[in-house]
């Protein structure tokens, strides 16, 4: 078994927020999830549940940036979650 799937399974899956779109773990098992209303929507944004961090500018972003911006925070993030 690997490192990775050690860490994943060792927390458990958050609550789901009422809008996610989309869910990614970080490289410590916290959930970077992606929040808003959709592709053809404006107010799409994301948000770590390991080191908090979330998108700068919610209101500027179409669901195609902020997947690339959450992918990319969740492939370098090593924050455990806390919750």
């Amino acid at each position: 078994m690997s490192t990775a799937a050690l860490r994943v399974s060792a927390f458990t899956e958050p609550e789901r927020p009422r809008n996610l779109q989309i869910r990614y773990i970080n490289l410590a098992g916290a959930a970077v999830d992606v929040t808003g209303g959709g592709e053809h929507a404006q107010d799409n944004r994301w948000t770590c549940r390991g080191c908090k961090d979330s998108s700068d500018c919610p209101k500027a972003d179409w669901l195609w940036r902020i997947r690339e911006a959450a992918s990319t925070h969740a492939a370098t993030c090593r924050a455990i979650p806390l919750t």
